[in-house]
């Protein structure tokens, strides 16, 4: 369902929607494409974050665990 409601933007910003909408059908679509595309995009950062987060965390097990194999690795390719 579509609510009608009111925003308040720039005439710059105005401008360029109305150069850039056309593709999109108009001003309306344009502006809720760019917004769902701009709640995704943070929302991906957000997720980005928390996994950084995590492998920092982790970071001393997971490299002595790579390096753990590469040393495994060289070992097997010396004999």
């Amino acid at each position: 369902m579509k609510v009608k409601t009111s925003v308040t933007l720039s005439e710059d910003l105005l401008k360029v929607i109305e150069l850039r909408s056309a593709p999109y059908g108009n001003r309306s679509a344009f502006l809720e494409m760019a917004a769902w595309a701009f709640l995704a995009q943070t929302t991906r950062r957000k997720q980005d974050a928390r996994d950084r987060e995590i492998l920092d965390q982790h970071a001393d097990e997971l490299n002595q665990e790579a390096l753990d194999v590469l040393t495994y690795q060289m070992t097997g390719l010396t004999q």
